[in-house]
């Protein structure tokens, strides 16, 4: 307040201390008259706030504003105190093993499921292993009849014409293999068959190999084969050409060494020399084809064995067993294509793959010579005593005898 010199208080100036209606700006302090009072800054020495660029922001004093718009309080601001965050929690040993033993057993339960599926899809042939008088008694170790078939089943005719298969009356077998699985430690033996091997069918008398098949179908081809070597079937399957395609293709292929050139358009088929991935069609033809080499069928028989090998070797590879967009085709595409015997299930094809990715000891039933057969033009003939070998080494669950593997 102001005074003058006599000590009598001046009225009071326009905004002295006093808020529009009269009230007082700033009450005194609780200390009485001598306490110091608050002075605020002049008008003068506040600072002049940045200029705000056109459509910009600008902070003012803890505030933030834009444009021309209100002032608007900061969010967040740096310099406020932050709460303390807690610990970060660590996942404990005991957790990570719970998820580990999770995972493992939704592994499992989608393995068993996957294996009771494709059990149930097999296609089983009754009657195909039936005994009969004089049947070969059953030896140690577990013996297959592999049978590739000329069957067209399933093939139209564009697919007949693109493979090369071209129209057969009646089924007749396109390999034969029989596969011995030791029941120690030594590896599988595979055994080719020639198809146009002559051989004593029972109630038909001499004829090729493959007429068993076309005679009497699975039945009469394994009563045929045991009676030939002495060896007792265990189990039998067969697949045909659209089978043999779509299994192929499934698994994206299968990497092959083309020892030779090939160009066989009966078979549909040109190849060059050297490593390269075939695919559906192309195997087929390569397994098919009789040219090359001074045999034609020795060949042939090796570079089905060959393949064979291959593509079991490829579909159990962790790249197709464990993805599932080719593990899921290729389960169904092999159920789709492969017939057994009804006494076969998916726990003998898994012994089956097994075996054939155990690098099995690979040969063909030695032969020299061919045999005219009455009616049935000009076959193979065994060399009866070191087919024998083959036969009785397999019989005793033994390793066939060095000196007779690929015809001696």
């Amino acid at each position: 307040m102001r005074s003058p010199g006599d000590g009598r208080p001046l009225p009071p100036r326009p905004g002295d201390g006093l808020r529009s209606g009269g009230a007082p700006a700033h009450r005194m302090p609780s200390g009485g008259p001598g306490a110091p009072t608050h002075k605020l800054p002049a008008a003068s020495q506040i600072p002049e706030p940045p200029p705000t660029p056109p459509g910009g922001r600008s902070r003012v004093y803890g505030r933030e504003r834009s444009g021309s718009g209100p002032v608007k309080p900061l969010r967040g601001r740096r310099d406020e105190p932050r709460e303390p965050r807690g610990p970060r929690r660590r996942v404990s040993g005991r957790t990570i093993l719970k998820i580990i033993a999770g995972v493992l057993v939704a592994i499992l339960v989608a393995a068993v499921g996957m294996f009771f599926w494709i059990d149930s899809r097999l296609a089983g042939i009754d009657g195909v292993l039936d005994d009969y008088e004089g049947r070969p008694a059953d030896t140690p170790g577990t013996n297959w009849l592999l049978v590739g078939s000329d069957s067209r089943k399933g093939l139209t005719a564009t697919q007949r014409r693109k493979l090369a298969t071209g129209r057969a009356a009646g089924q007749r077998t396109d390999s034969m293999m029989l596969l011995h699985i030791p029941d120690g430690g030594d590896r599988p033996t595979l055994v080719s068959l020639p198809r146009d091997s002559a051989v004593t069918i029972p109630g038909r008398g001499r004829d090729k190999l493959n007429s068993a098949y076309a005679i009497g179908g699975p039945r009469l081809l394994v009563r045929t084969v045991e009676t030939v070597t002495g060896v007792h079937v265990d189990n039998y399957m067969e697949i045909g050409f659209a089978g043999f395609v779509d299994i192929v293709d499934a698994i994206g292929g299968v990497e092959i060494n083309v020892r030779a050139a090939v160009n066989d358009p009966k078979a549909g088929l040109k190849l060059k020399k050297g490593t390269q991935v075939l695919n559906g069609s192309q195997a087929l033809g390569y397994v098919r084809t009789r040219k090359g080499g001074a045999l034609p069928d020795f060949e042939r028989t090796k570079r089905q064995r060959q393949f064979l090998g291959a593509v079991v070797k490829k579909a159990a590879s962790p790249g197709v067993l464990l993805n599932p967009f080719t593990s899921i085709p290729l389960a169904m595409s092999a159920t789709d294509a492969v017939e057994v015997d009804s006494s076969t299930g998916a726990f003998d094809m898994l012994s089956l793959g097994l075996a054939m990715g155990d690098s099995p000891v690979t040969t063909v039933v030695p032969f020299g010579g061919n045999e005219l057969i009455p009616g049935g033009g000009t076959a193979v003939k065994w060399d009866r005593t070191k087919a024998l070998a083959i036969f009785n080494a397999l019989k005793e669950d033994k390793p066939v005898p060095k000196d007779v593997l690929d015809g001696g």
